[in-house]
Order: C-alpha cells, then structure tokens, then sequence
C-alpha cells in the first residue's frame, strides 16, 4: 500500500502523539494499592510481612510517626532506631511508605490538637525535623488522623484544622524531595456531616495534594455495608466534594476494609475477601479515587467477636486470611488494566466492568444475588476454552473453565457462571484499529 502525503499524516501522527502522551499521564497515575500496617513503632522485625506485602502486589504501606515518639522529653527530638529499619525495609521490598504526623504529645496540652500558638509551634518544630531526617524514605505524609472525630460539625474545628494544614505543609515542601501531602483522614460520620466540604470550603486543597478519606460502612444496617452501596456513596461524596471546589478532588482512601468477626459488624473470612476484591474493583470506577489503603496488614487480636480486631490480611502468627490471597490474585489487574466505563454495566445485582490493557480485554463479573449464568462476548475471534482467574480460588491462577467458546460470523460468545467474588474473565485482544 502507498505511503499518504507526508502533509495529510501530521494528523494522525499527532493523534498518535497525543495517545502516546495519555497512556504515559495514565501510567503516572498508577492506582495505589496501600495496607496500614502498625509495624513501624515495634521493636519486632518487620522484615517477613512487608515481603509478604510485595509478594502481594502491594506499593504503599501507612503507618504512624508519632510525635511523642519523636519527641519523648520537650524540646529532645530524636528518629527511634525502629522507625528506621521499618522504612528501610519497605524500600528494599518497594513498597512506598505513607506516614501519619500527629496524635498529640503528652508535654503539649497533655496531647491536646493544635489549636493554639504554643501547641502549633511544637507541632511545627516535630513537622520539621520528622520529615527533613526522613527526607529519602518517605513518598506521603498524611496531616493528622482522623481530627473530626472529637467533633464533626464545629465549623471553627474545621478551619483550625485547614490552618494547620497550610502551615504543615509549607513546613514539609521546605524539604528537597517532593512527597505527595494529604489531609483529611476523614471518617465516615464527618463525611455524611459536612466535614469534607468544610475542608474543601476552606481552601484546604491549595496546600494538600489529595483530601484523605477513611469511608468505613461495616457497621451500617442491612444492605448499606455492601461494597456496591459503598461506592454509590463514595460517588455522591466525590460529586459533591467536585462541585464544592469547581474542579476535581484527589480521594485517598487511607483507611478501608470489613472486619472478619462473629456477631456484630462481622463478615466470615470468605464474604471478607469477596468484599475486598469488590471494593478494588469498584474504586477504580471512580477517577477521583487515586488509592485504596486496606485495613489492615493483622488482626489486632485472638477474640473472634470482636470487629476491630479481624481487620487483618494476615492473623498474627502471619497465617494467609483468604484476603490476602485474594489481593494477591487481583493486583496484577489492578495495576496494569484501566478500567473502560463505556463498555460496563451495572445490571441489578449483577456487575460487568470491562479492563484493558492495550489490546487486551477483560471482563470483571460477580452478582450480589445467587450465583447465576451470563453471556459474554468475546473482544475477537477465540479458539478453545473460557479463561479466567477466580478471585474466590486465588491459589488456582488462570483457570480453563472447559466452557467452549460458541464462535459464528467472526463473534464469539460464552455462558459463564458468576458468584459472589470477582471473575476475570479474559476476553481475548482487540483487533488492532487500523488493521487491514
């Protein structure tokens, strides 16, 4: 075939070019996949459950530097040697780590926030000295945690807080390497009462990269603790924290997850992973959400009837939960797939989310209701079997259901069941846009 004019390519070049340019933002942009941690404040080793947190696709790891750690005698500050071979061990097993400043200090108000001159000012002076000794191993720092709780609805509690972020941040961009500055850390009862927005109102987001958000449902009533009722919140939250701020808003999602319990609040092991694998899925429908911290790495504790402590990945002993086999199956998706919103649906109980990767196509399918049977289209012509990876039977990789493709004028489709947890169902690649 003949080369077109040079003159009349310039078009399609550009369009390439600018393709080109997008792929890399979206690449740049990578979702996060977080885990709380509670490991860098323990003399213990860390070493075996951060390679187990790479070995699970995991790229950040958030944890606490506490002030009264940094600062265990007024005006004596010190890095504890724990602090260090935390991070040093989250480097060498790639993961990024995400520290927490704050929780008060018992020779400041007797841990009281940051509210006042002097306060502000020790505050400052651990800001300072945390981040500029910490400069080449931290990637974000997180201002304070949770500061609605003590009172969500106080607007001078809000703008106290927004004035600590402004001063806060000037602190830690005086230092040479560009970290990544939340705020928020708000809870779910802040969010529903207006906290968030007062936070965006206040012009938080001219100093913060990102506005943190810990959206825990699980203790909500019948069916609002569902990860689809989740999302559907969080998108409402998203459009109204856009509209607040005439512009996009960064969503961090520092803290998630479903507790593994008995009795109240609780989830079996299993619904545990299934919800897990779902609320991934489903974060990254929302653009906005740029990362997902699941809480957390352990269980907190032995008693099964206790919520807050089943969070866990792992048991104590580092016994694999099905969540963490879970995570390990799916982050592969998570990061090298980009969600298609034009080709997904959400049908009732049932839920098709279409991913790409290049030409590659994947289906993401599960119902909330029974298991149950759905055709699926294949993106080109295919040969053999139905495969998939069975986010409920993580230990089996890439399965061969034995499910025959049924192919006829060049469209091939399947009848494949679905359940609770995700199946990723590849859908072969798509024909290339100009082939001939």
């Amino acid at each position: 075939m003949p080369k077109p004019p040079i003159a009349r390519s310039r078009p399609l070049t550009m369009l390439v070019i600018c393709l080109f340019m997008s792929c890399m933002a979206i690449a740049d942009e990578r979702f996060i996949i977080g885990v709380d941690t509670h490991l860098m404040n323990k003399s213990s080793s860390s070493a075996k459950a951060l390679q187990l947190l790479e070995e699970a696709g995991v790229d950040s790891v958030r944890d606490d530097a506490y002030w009264s750690t940094a600062e265990p005698r007024r005006g004596m500050l010190r890095i504890d040697p724990a602090w260090q071979a935390y991070l040093s061990k989250a480097q060498e097993h790639r993961l990024r780590p995400l520290l927490v400043l704050g929780y008060g200090n018992t020779y400041y108000g007797n841990y009281a926030k940051p509210r006042t001159p002097l306060i502000k000012e020790g505050f400052g002076n651990y800001v300072s000295f945390v981040t500029r000794e910490l400069a080449d191993s931290v990637d974000f720092y997180e201002i304070w945690n949770e500061w609605d709780k003590e009172n969500p609805v106080d607007p001078g509690f809000a703008r106290d807080y927004s004035n600590l972020v402004e001063e806060t941040a000037q602190r830690i961009r005086q230092q040479k390497k560009p970290v990544t500055i939340l705020a928020g850390a708000v809870t779910s009862l802040g969010m529903d009462l207006g906290f968030a927005d007062r936070l965006v109102e206040a012009g938080v987001l001219n100093h913060a990269d990102g506005l943190s958000l810990h959206p825990y449902v699980h203790c909500r009533h019948e069916e609002r603790h569902t990860p689809e009722r989740w999302i559907a919140w969080l998108r409402w939250v998203d459009a109204d924290l856009r509209a607040l701020a005439s512009r996009p808003v960064p969503l961090y999602l520092t803290e998630m997850g479903w507790p593994s319990n008995t009795g109240r609040c609780g989830l079996s092991e299993q619904t545990q992973a299934a919800y897990l694998a779902r609320s991934f899925f489903l974060a990254q429908t929302l653009p906005d959400i740029k990362g997902l911290w699941w809480y957390d790495l352990f269980n907190d504790g032995n008693d099964i009837n206790d919520p807050e402590q089943n969070f866990g990945l792992l048991k104590q002993d580092l016994t694999l939960k099905p969540s963490y086999l879970t995570l390990k199956a799916i982050s592969p998706i998570l990061h090298d797939y980009r969600y298609d919103a034009e080709k997904s649906r959400e049908l009732d109980s049932t839920y098709l989310l279409r991913f790409a990767k290049g030409s590659e196509q994947a289906l993401v399918a599960w119902t909330t209701g029974e298991p149950r049977l759905i055709r699926v289209e294949a993106s080109s012509v295919q040969r053999g079997n139905v495969l998939l990876i069975d986010s409920g039977k993580p230990g089996k990789g890439l399965i061969d259901t034995g499910i025959a493709w049924d192919c006829n004028d060049s469209r091939c489709s399947a009848q494949v069941p679905i359940d609770e947890f995700p199946k990723i169902i590849s859908l072969g690649s798509k024909p290339p846009l100009f082939a001939q």
